[in-house]
């Protein structure tokens, strides 16, 4: 009997495993998708700083589809023996799909230990525990990108902001385009930025910045920098500099071992490789999936080819901004864009105990395609 083993259990998790499932038909393959949490949890909640609403039971999508989930954290693994190690078994396979997901660059700087996070929905809590309960706090973030912006402008409703960016302009990797919102949201939301600046020291009531300047705060969020899992270097394939595998057009990376979500340099175009979000992931983990599955049972294999690149940045009270392209024309900003956020951020949970429903979706490839 094959097996398809999956390591990880985020978007492109989930959803290799569901591709898998729906390819498998009546055939006797089995699927195991391998991950320590009973949930998948919904990054992109997150800065909401609500756990729950971010957590998804892997049961209820899993037991439907015929899935098993083996909770175990994955240690090693041995491509040439076609093998994964855990802290107490050893699992074979016969095809591997990578799903292990990133985790934060955290800094090494003094007085780290004290810094918060939004990475994973423990991260959220400890944060929403400091802040429980304050009745005017003040938090200093830690990067400009998309978490931070998310997560100041979220907290600006309730209390004082301190954005901290290394660069000279607020959300660099966003470019020009949705700029004049992202800046005209943080003036109306009166969130105190400090461009060309870092933190250098942190303690239980602040941090010290660049240029030696002390803020006083009830928390100091570092949102800067993504690293996909250290289970990457295992894998005898070139990574970039974000350690993602790079992959062909089946999302294979290796021998019998396809990757998928924030572990898989995938071309998203001729001219543009994925970003580590959701958006991709989902389509990586659905494309993986079938192919491990299809590589094993003799049926064609599909290429990954997402829908064009777009984004949706929430922006707490101020709304939110939706721009398309990789140029992030905007098309959509203030109330308007915080309706199509509040959508995705519905749309992106996926069906539970509905095992006509979740095979189906994990037929619907990224493009709008059924397969």
């Amino acid at each position: 009997m094959s097996h398809v083993a999956i390591v990880g259990a985020g978007f492109a998790g989930v959803w290799s495993a569901a591709a898998a499932a729906r390819v498998r038909g009546e055939s006797d393959l089995r699927i195991t998708l391998v991950a320590p949490g009973e949930h998948l949890v919904l990054r992109p909640r997150l800065h909401r700083l609500d756990p729950g609403w971010a957590r998804v039971p892997l049961k209820g999508f899993l037991e439907p589809i015929g899935v098993t989930h083996l909770r175990a954290q994955v240690t090693e693994i041995d491509t040439d023996a076609r093998r994964l190690v855990t802290d107490d078994r050893t699992i074979g396979y016969d095809r591997l799909v990578l799903a292990a997901g990133s985790g934060l660059a955290r800094p090494a700087l003094p007085g780290a230990e004290h810094l918060f996070d939004i990475d994973t929905d423990e991260g959220a809590a400890r944060l929403a525990d400091r802040l429980r309960g304050l009745d005017d706090y003040t938090v200093v973030v830690v990067g400009s990108g998309f978490t931070g912006l998310e997560l100041a402008t979220e907290l600006a409703e309730r209390g004082k902001v301190v954005l901290v960016e290394r660069a000279d302009v607020v959300g660099p990797d966003l470019g020009p385009g949705p700029r004049p919102q992202i800046e005209s949201a943080l003036s109306e939301l009166g969130i105190d930025v400090r461009l060309d600046s870092t933190v250098t020291a942190v303690d239980e009531t602040g941090a010290v910045l660049l240029d030696g300047t002390r803020v006083a705060a009830d928390a100091v969020v570092w949102t800067g920098g993504m690293r996909a899992s250290r289970l990457t270097l295992q894998i005898p394939a070139e990574r970039d500099r974000l350690g993602r595998l790079h992959v062909d057009r089946h999302l294979r990376a290796a021998d019998a071992v396809f990757a998928a979500g924030d572990v898989a340099a995938a071309q998203a175009d001729p001219s543009h490789h994925v970003l580590q979000s959701c958006q991709f992931a989902t389509p990586m983990g659905k494309a993986a999936g079938h192919n491990a599955a299809a590589d094993l049972l003799g049926v064609p294999l599909v290429d990954f080819a997402p829908d064009p690149y777009v984004t949706c940045l929430d922006l707490g009270t101020a709304g939110a901004v939706y721009t398309t392209g990789w140029d992030r024309e905007v098309q959509l900003d203030g109330a308007e864009g915080k309706d199509l956020k509040r959508t995705i951020l519905e749309v992106i949970e996926p069906p539970l105990d509905d095992t006509e429903e979740i095979l189906r979706q994990a037929g619907v490839q990224s493009n709008g395609v059924s397969g």
